[in-house]
């Protein structure tokens, strides 16, 4: 299968999830605004949501995937099969589902220590810091249903099956837009924002049961059975153990970040985690649709070139994965930066959600998205190092960059407030692409070459000349951005596709997108010839 098609399946679907997010969001912010409850409940949502993508979506996935993807095609000879794939599936599944039940009864156990680390400053604030805990622990179980939920999912990818996965976070969202619908009906008259808060709680964990049960529903659809029985610690799964350990900091730099950031943020004045958690929301578009689209996708097809010797095809997969990140993520982070105003007022102001917060949103915005091509980058290059079972390579580069973003932290947080904090963490994950690009480059796995320099260069010119008109043109919609619908709905099309419009044309005109490329790239792989050398081709 295409990487074309599979980045589309999992980028469109994910592109539904972000729209039904933002939907979420939008309702989230005139519900709650930025305040007591809004940052209590964006700090229980993000404790979950941390820990599941650190471990089970970030070190369980990238160690997981390529060793059931050998079971289930062979490797060096050894055949694989149906039987050996769901074997060692079934005794993965069988450690996996005690040791998260442990984690996580742990974490509630513990929670208000836990918060207390995170956001010990709540504590200042009368009651803040108690909401915080409960809402923590109503929203916990998340983590343990979510995580057999990537399991599964990384499961059906090594089979090439990336829809159902992409499709997960859209029930996640659907549920917390009915949570928030509750808790605002439930609220009436009395303005207890609280009721809201355990309304959106309780939704995170009620999502987490409706993922799971559509992913277990899914596998048996692929027809594979998988039986939970007394955990046995084969050498597979020891060997998974291993590869997870240094996995999980390895690929956890942007989830650590997180933490360090929510940390930081809850120093700063009530509100501040609010704005930081929604002008992050714009920021995962276009991270979330390009980026865990494409590493997704090329993690099972990279490891299968790797694994047979086919050294050109594995430096071509990257090379076309790095090209169309770029040529998606770098209009994409201009246009979010030049238009940052007009987005955070017209998607989020209302209700509860003062102007002033929209305000001091878009300049977070315009910090995060300078990072914005480097979180692409780094889910494109870390599958090098993931295919080949080298997980401790990353850790340095992450332990580096996690370092880097402590040290700023300290010194811009104070001066900068949450605004600093956002760059920080732009500056820190450029930092671990570029350490991550040059051990890859290093060792010979992958080469930037002067052809895919030229096409960025390309990319770079069509994006200036869109940003150069839209920075024309969006302080003339101005007073629309904060009027009806309608007038919002108008004006933010207007600018969306004049931006689209300008970039593709001159993209066409200079030769940043080559259609060849593009053509090729959507056909499926032919059986294996000689001439397949003298073709840019991948699977």
């Amino acid at each position: 299968m295409s990487l074309i098609k599979n980045v589309g399946t999992i980028g469109g679907l994910t592109a539904i999830s972000r729209v039904f997010g933002f939907a979420r969001d939008m309702l989230l912010a005139r519900a709650l605004g930025a305040g007591l409850v809004g940052d209590a409940f964006q700090l229980a949502f993000t404790l979950p949501n941390t820990f599941r993508r650190l471990f089970a979506e970030g070190a369980f996935s990238v160690a997981f995937v390529p060793m059931y993807s050998r079971a289930l095609h062979g490797h060096d000879g050894e055949p694989g099969s149906e039987a050996r794939a769901e074997r060692f599936a079934g005794d993965v599944l069988s450690v996996f589902l005690w040791v998260l039940l442990g984690f996580s009864a742990l974490c509630m156990v513990f929670m208000g220590g836990i918060v207390w680390l995170l956001a010990h400053e709540y504590a200042k604030v009368p009651g803040k810091f108690e909401l915080a805990v409960l809402l923590s622990r109503i929203t916990f179980p998340y983590l343990f249903l979510i995580s057999v939920v990537a399991m599964l999912s990384g499961l059906l990818n090594a089979r090439s099956r990336f829809g159902p996965g992409a499709v997960a976070p859209v029930l996640l969202n659907l549920v917390l837009i009915g949570a928030i619908l509750v808790g605002r009906h439930l609220r009436g008259a009395s303005g207890d924002d609280h009721v809201v808060g355990y309304a959106l709680a309780a939704g995170v964990s009620l999502a987490g049961v409706a993922q799971l049960l559509y992913l277990a529903w899914e596998t048996r659809r692929a027809g594979v059975r998988l039986k939970v029985q007394m955990p046995r610690f084969t050498p597979e799964v020891k060997r998974l153990g291993l590869l997870i350990l240094p996995a999980t900091f390895g690929a956890g730099i942007y989830q650590i970040s997180q933490l360090v950031d929510t940390f930081f943020a809850t120093s700063l004045p009530q509100g501040s985690l609010t704005l930081l958690k929604m002008a992050d929301r714009l920021n995962q578009m276009p991270l979330g649709i390009v980026g865990i689209a494409l590493g997704t996708a090329i993690l099972p097809m990279l490891s299968r070139h790797i694994h047979t010797g086919e050294a050109k095809e594995a430096q071509r997969l990257q090379s076309n994965a790095f090209e169309i990140a770029t040529l998606l993520t770098l209009p994409a982070a201009a246009a979010l930066a030049v238009c940052a105003g007009a987005f955070c007022t017209a998607f989020f102001v209302g209700g509860k959600f003062k102007p002033e917060d929209g305000a001091v949103m878009a300049q977070i915005v315009v910090a995060l998205v300078a990072g914005l091509p480097a979180y692409v980058i780094v889910k494109i290059l870390n599958p090098g190092f993931f295919a080949r079972e080298d997980t401790r390579t990353p850790v340095w580069t992450a332990l580096i960059s996690l370092v880097f973003n402590v040290t700023l932290n300290v010194f811009v947080v104070r001066q900068y407030g949450i605004v600093g904090l956002a760059a920080a963490t732009a500056c820190s994950a450029s930092l671990n692409c570029l350490l991550l690009y040059a051990i890859l480059h290093k060792r010979g796995w992958f080469r930037f070459t002067a052809q895919l320099a030229g096409k960025i260069a390309r990319q770079l010119l069509a994006t200036m000349a869109m940003a150069a008109v839209l920075w024309w043109l969006t302080p003339q919609l101005a007073a629309y951005y904060s009027g009806s619908w309608i007038q919002r709905s108008w004006s933010l099309a207007l600018i969306v596709f004049a931006g689209i419009a300008v970039f593709f044309a001159v993209a066409f005109a200079v030769g940043a997108i080559d259609r060849s490329v593009l053509a090729q790239l959507r056909r499926r792989r032919p059986a294996r010839t000689e001439a397949d050398d003298e073709i840019l081709e991948v699977e």
